[in-house]
């Protein structure tokens, strides 16, 4: 059974936090990215997209304490469940979209994306609107329906 994923949906007014990413592997190294295109080159071509702030569900996690867990440390921001979104997949994963209300702090990128980032797997906080998620190349693609329309209501 795959892990779920739990993921943080941040607004203010018509934009949302992402995590705009670029990420190349080396050779003979699994990428999801490659494996989700069906890219069957001998390298990592390279990707760029973005991400809403997630992560996996520990065990013993409820997917709303993973979201707010994975928010604070992806970005340091703190804030309370709304609701839940919407439900979709992540890379063959179960995701659970959670609206996030009384946010609160200043979006700065820490954890393990701070730690890890570097020339082939940058990070950045990044508040988009829905007219820039198809440039952005926001992952899942399926979740770009449901987020345009929370931006546009």
């Amino acid at each position: 059974m795959p892990i779920p994923r739990a993921v943080a949906v941040v607004i203010d007014g018509n934009r949302v936090l992402v995590i705009k990413r670029f990420l190349r592997r080396g050779p003979g190294v699994a990428c999801v990215m490659c494996d989700a295109a069906g890219w069957q080159g001998s390298a990592c071509p390279g990707h760029h997209y973005a991400l809403l702030p997630g992560g996996h569900v520990e065990d013993g996690e409820s997917p709303e304490s993973a979201a707010v867990r994975e928010l604070h440390e992806e970005t340091t921001l703190t804030g309370k469940i709304d609701r839940l979104l919407f439900t979709g997949s992540h890379s063959g994963r179960p995701a659970f979209y959670f609206l996030i209300r009384a946010v609160s702090g200043v979006p700065s990128l820490s954890g393990e994306e701070a730690v890890e980032h570097g020339p082939d797997n940058s990070f950045e906080l990044k508040w988009a609107t829905a007219a820039e998620f198809e440039q952005l190349n926001l992952y899942p693609r399926d979740a770009r329906g449901p987020l345009t329309e929370l931006l546009h209501s």
